[in-house]
C-alpha cells in the first residue's frame, strides 16, 4: 500500500526537486501540492515541470483534514516555513520539513515537543546527510579513526541574484549564513555535539543588497576543538566548496567542488582499516574516488529514509533532539538566542 503524501509550499529553492523525488518515489502516491500565493500558482500550474500533472489544493485545509494523508514535504519560503510546518504537526502530519527551521526559537522547541508527543517524524533538508563522501567523513570521524577531532573547516559559498538575497531577507537576519550555514553546522554538530561558544562575522561586502550579509563566517568552539563555517553570496563559479575535518590520528578532506564530491584525500598517522599510514613524504596520503552524489540523489535518499521511519521500519537517521540542537546552534551563530 502506498503512503500518501502532499507538498505544503513551492518557494523553497529545493521543492521542485524534492516534488520530482515524490513522483518518483514508487512508494509515495503524490495526491497534490498546496500553494497559498496565487500568483506563484498560477506561474507552476499546468506549465512547469515537475509541476505538471499534479493536482493544486485551493485550501491547506485540503491537506491539514485529510487524515489519509500522513506525511507531507514542507517547502514554503524561509519566512513562512515554520508556521507551515507548526500547522502540520499540529494536524498529526510526519513532516520533510526543508531547512533552516526559522528564526522563532521559542516556537521551533514547541514543534518538536509536540512531535515527540505526538510520535511524528520531523527530518529537516540537510541533504549532505545522504552525500557518500560526507557520510564516510563522518564515520571516521566519530567511530575513532581520525583520533580526537581538534578542527572542521566547510566552506560552502555560491552566487545568487540580487532578487534572490532580498527573498531570504525578507524577516531574518543573517542573510547567507542563514540560509545556508545549517548544511555545514548539520555536520559539525554530529560529529563535534554542541559548542561551548559561537561567534559569527556577518559582513555585507559587495554592497549589491544593502543590510544583506553577503560574507559571513561562523565560529564554533569545543573543549579542544574549534569548527570554521564560512559561506559568501558572490562566489564566481563553479564554487569551491570543501569540507575538511582534522583529527590527532589523521584527517579527512572532502576535495571540491564537494556536490558531486568524487574525492576524499585521507591522511593518517597509523594503518587503519584498508589504509596504510605514513610519517614523511605524503606516504600515509589517499585519494579514495567515489562515486560522488548528484544533489537530486541525495534528495531521493532524504525521502527514502523518511518513509523508513515513519512505516516503523527502522530508527531515524537524526534524532529530534538533534534537529533541535542544529537549529539552536545557527540561532546561536546569528546572536538571536
Amino acid at each position: 500500500m502506498k503512503i500518501r503524501m502532499a507538498q505544503y509550499g513551492t518557494k523553497h529553492g529545493h521543492a521542485s526537486g524534492k516534488l520530482l523525488a515524490l513522483k518518483k518515489n514508487p512508494a509515495i502516491d503524490l495526491v497534490g501540492v498546496f500553494e497559498p500565493d496565487t500568483k506563484q500558482r498560477e506561474q507552476l500550474e499546468g506549465k512547469l515541470e515537475p509541476y505538471l500533472g499534479v493536482t493544486f489544493f485551493d485550501s491547506e485545509d485540503q491537506i491539514l483534514q485529510d487524515k489519509s494523508i500522513i506525511a507531507v514535504a514542507s517547502e514554503g519560503q524561509n519566512a513562512e516555513s515554520l508556521n507551515q510546518t507548526a500547522r502540520l504537526i499540529e494536524s498529526g502530519k510526519h513532516v520533510w520539513y526543508d531547512k533552516p527551521a526559522g528564526d522563532d526559537w521559542s516556537k521551533w522547541k514547541e514543534v518538536i515537543s509536540l512531535a515527540k508527543k505526538s510520535d511524528l517524524q520531523i527530518q529537516m533538508g540537510y541533504m549532505l546527510r545522504y552525500h557518500d563522501g560526507f557520510r564516510e567523513i563522518a564515520t571516521w570521524a566519530r567511530d575513532g579513526m581520525l583520533g580526537d577531532i581538534y578542527s572542521i573547516r566547510a566552506h560552502m559559498s555560491t552566487n545568487i541574484s540580487p532578487e534572490a538575497r532580498a527573498i531570504i531577507s525578507e524577516g531574518h537576519d543573517g542573510g547567507i549564513f542563514y540560509d545556508l550555514a545549517g548544511h555545514m553546522i548539520d555536520q559539525v554538530v554530529w560529529i563535534l555535539g554542541r559548542p561551548l561558544k559561537t561567534t559569527s562575522f556577518l559582513r555585507n561586502d559587495s554592497g549589491v543588497v544593502p543590510g544583506f550579509s553577503d560574507n559571513t563566517l561562523g565560529v564554533f568552539e569545543y573543549q579542544n576543538a574549534m569548527a570554521w563555517v564560512d559561506i559568501a553570496a558572490m562566489e564566481i563559479a563553479p564554487m569551491a566548496r570543501r569540507f575538511e575535518v582534522y583529527g590527532s590520528e589523521g584527517s579527512a578532506i572532502l576535495i571540491e567542488p564537494f556536490e558531486p564530491g568524487k574525492t576524499i584525500r585521507l591522511c593518517l598517522r597509523k594503518d587503519r582499516k584498508n589504509y596504510k599510514s605514513g610519517e614523511q613524504f605524503y606516504e600515509g596520503e589517499h585519494f579514495i574516488e567515489i562515486e560522488g552524489t548528484q544533489r537530486q540523489i541525495a534528495y531521493e535518499r532524504e525521502l527514502e529514509s523518511f518513509i523508513s521511519v515513519i512505516m516503523g521500519e527502522c530508527p531515524s537517521d537524526r534524532s529530534l533532539d538533534h534537529e533541535l540542537l542544529v537549529q539552536e546552534t545557527l540561532l546561536r551563530a546569528l546572536g538571536r538566542i
